[in-house]
């Protein structure tokens, strides 16, 4: 995993090739994702993602069995909310994730420094509002699902073709028609 500090379009046109996973981690209903997943496709980049924004359309083009889908959906997003999401079970009934927490919170990942992420810990376990700690399993899961894929490199490789072919529907020629057509009200200038 790579942080690239002011990532913009000149920079993305070095990351987008090189990728072989995109991540699209979002929130389902909450935070769309955009169009740096569907540059990511174009380039024969998978996606590990949740039903939200730009994923939907992706996995609906390049279709599920070339997707590593994980999650809630929006639905159960709401539904969640609705019913008193309370995260601190989550960690409570998943030990993996009860360890990780409990490690940041004592500083393991910090050399020793136990108030670095204390607060990030404690807003996990009581709000958590993008529900990171109800997504975590299914998240854990989609990653395995993406390692044993990787590992087959003919299966990989053939879902990354398939990727790019099907990704034809976002072009920058069909987008700007649409808009043309749907938005602008205009017609091509002879």
């Amino acid at each position: 995993m790579v942080f690239f500090p002011d990532f913009n379009v000149t920079n993305g046109q070095l990351v987008y090739p090189a990728a072989d996973l995109s991540e699209q981690i979002s929130t389902a209903g909450k935070e769309a994702s955009g169009t740096g997943n569907m540059k990511f496709s174009l380039n024969g980049a998978l996606t590990i993602g949740t039903l939200d924004g730009a994923n939907v359309e992706i996995r609906e083009e390049v279709g599920e069995e070339n997707f590593f889908l994980f999650g809630l959906d929006a639905a159960e997003v709401h539904d969640l909310k609705s019913r008193g999401y309370e995260p601190w079970r989550y960690s409570e009934e998943n030990q993996h994730l009860r360890e990780i927490l409990d490690q940041l919170a004592a500083g393991f990942f910090s050399r020793g420094d136990r108030e670095l992420f204390r607060p990030l810990v404690e807003h996990l376990r009581q709000r958590d509002d993008f529900l990171l700690l109800a997504d975590y399993q299914a998240y854990v899961d989609a990653q395995d699902r993406v390692a044993a894929a990787y590992s087959d490199r003919k299966r990989w490789t053939k879902m990354a073709i398939l990727n790019v072919a099907r990704m034809g529907k976002f072009s920058s020629d069909r987008s700007i028609r649409d808009y043309c057509r749907d938005i602008w009200k205009t017609g091509p200038v002879a």
